[in-house]
């Protein structure tokens, strides 16, 4: 966690404006100012700190409300309130909670890293009341859980923080402080992959491969992005799922649908930047490997065309997903990446992982050349620390990317990755594409 300057605060602004952007990939000077930002700070610790739980807390069950002040509606005691943060320290940790009952008094349980504690807790103005003390035996997030057991009141209670305390939090500690960034502390961090691919890279080719249960509601695995757009697949709900190819706006100008396949939607969208987008209503499945193919050339009158497709093993043959045309812009592919993210904040508590594997880049007038090596990086609630849950590496010849889930070990910025070389070429024919 942070302990801003006057400074530093200023870089936080900058870097909470980048993450507005955070599913496009951040040119160099970009990452040049989130490394500046983060070198201004300096470690928050001390004898006690308070942990919001507006930016740092999930609930399972019905009967009860996280919002930016903390836990509000708590009616039900089969709803649990499950707050992180994390210690790069160990020794004696000591949690209070910090909140009101409407009346009377409400008797809750809370679990700290698997010790149960039964407290009363008190008062209609704010209150903090001790919990308990546990021993910290190695660096990684705290696990809190709260459950209300029986109450006097109409609700148990509204809380709005822990209170920690003791050793382990003399420094080094992180957790969602900023609260106006809460929303995006707690969909979580999203990382990327960087690819180095020469000038005239007209083709880009690769596949993804969800492992069974790590896909999520709100997950998207982004195969093909490049500096003007992104092609991957999402989780939009327990019933729906897409593959989705968006290009961005240039500065002047838009973005307009060229032509499109069969079944695909196509709009603009906003939000976190303008652009057009498509997408296919695909049921895809976790631990079975899809393949994208992304093209990207000048059109040569002043813009550029970037035409994906999907082939999914089910179907066994090349679909195209659309292809856009991007005014002011003449480039061919450049700033490729792959990238995870979870775009729904009640589903940041939550670990997804998937293997990016066998990508391979075609110029225009080259044969397809493999690549081996990629670099990672995050976004900027990574930066901030206000989350600490991502990872990237290698597994096989694949790599992959994970976040959320409040997991113990992260990856520095910047980690160089090389892959095993499968040699194993698109088998694709360009001259046929749909």
């Amino acid at each position: 966690m942070k302990k801003t300057s006057s400074l530093a605060t200023g870089l936080l602004l900058l870097l909470s404006l980048y993450s507005c952007k955070k599913t496009e990939n951040l040119t160099e000077t970009e990452t040049s100012k989130i490394k500046n930002a983060i070198a201004v700070t300096e470690s928050l610790g001390g004898s006690s700190l308070n942990v919001g739980l507006g930016g740092n807390a999930y609930t399972a069950g019905t009967g009860g409300l996280i919002n930016d002040t903390g836990l509000h509606n708590w009616t039900s005691a089969s709803t649990i309130t499950s707050v992180w943060f994390r210690l790069g320290l160990t020794g004696s940790l000591t949690v209070a909670v910090k909140g009101t009952v409407p009346s009377g008094s409400s008797n809750i349980k809370v679990t700290i890293n698997g010790t149960v504690f039964n407290k009363t807790i008190t008062g209609t103005t704010a209150t903090t009341t001790t919990i308990g003390t546990v021993n910290i035996t190695a660096a990684g997030y705290v696990r809190v859980d709260i459950q209300g057991v029986s109450k006097t009141g109409s609700y148990y209670g509204d809380i709005s923080d822990l209170v920690i305390s003791g050793p382990a939090v003399a420094s080094n500690v992180q957790y969602a402080n900023t609260v106006a960034d809460y929303y995006w502390s707690r969909r979580g961090p999203s990382c990327h992959l960087n690819y180095t691919v020469p000038s005239g890279t007209e083709w880009f080719y690769s596949e993804l491969n969800v492992p069974s249960g790590e896909d999520k509601i709100g997950s998207y695995f982004m195969a093909d992005g490049f500096s003007g757009g992104y092609f991957g697949m999402q989780v939009n709900s327990a019933t729906e799922r897409r593959v989705l190819f968006s290009v961005w706006d240039p500065s002047t100008g838009s973005t307009t649908l060229v032509r499109k396949g069969s079944d695909i939607t196509s709009n603009g969208f906003g939000g976190e930047g303008t652009g057009g987008q498509s997408y296919l209503l695909f049921n895809w499945v976790a631990g079975t490997t899809y393949k994208f193919l992304l093209r990207g050339k000048p059109d040569g009158a002043g813009g550029s065309d970037y035409t994906a497709w999907f082939y999914a093993p089910e179907n066994g043959t090349w679909k195209i997903i659309a292809q856009w045309k991007r005014p002011n812009t003449t480039a061919y592919l450049t700033g490729m990446y792959s990238f995870i993210e979870n775009f729904n904040p009640d589903q940041g508590y939550l670990q997804r992982s998937c293997n990016y594997g066998n990508q391979w880049y075609k110029t225009s007038s080259g044969n397809w050349t493999e690549v081996t090596n990629a670099s990672f990086s995050y976004d900027a609630t990574a930066s901030a620390e206000q989350r600490m849950d991502y990872q990237g590496g290698v597994t096989g010849n694949n790599f992959y990317l994970k976040n959320g889930g409040f997991f113990a070990t992260y990856t520095a910025y910047g980690t160089a990755l090389n892959r095993s070389a499968t040699g194993i070429a698109p088998s694709v024919n360009l001259s046929t594409l749909p």
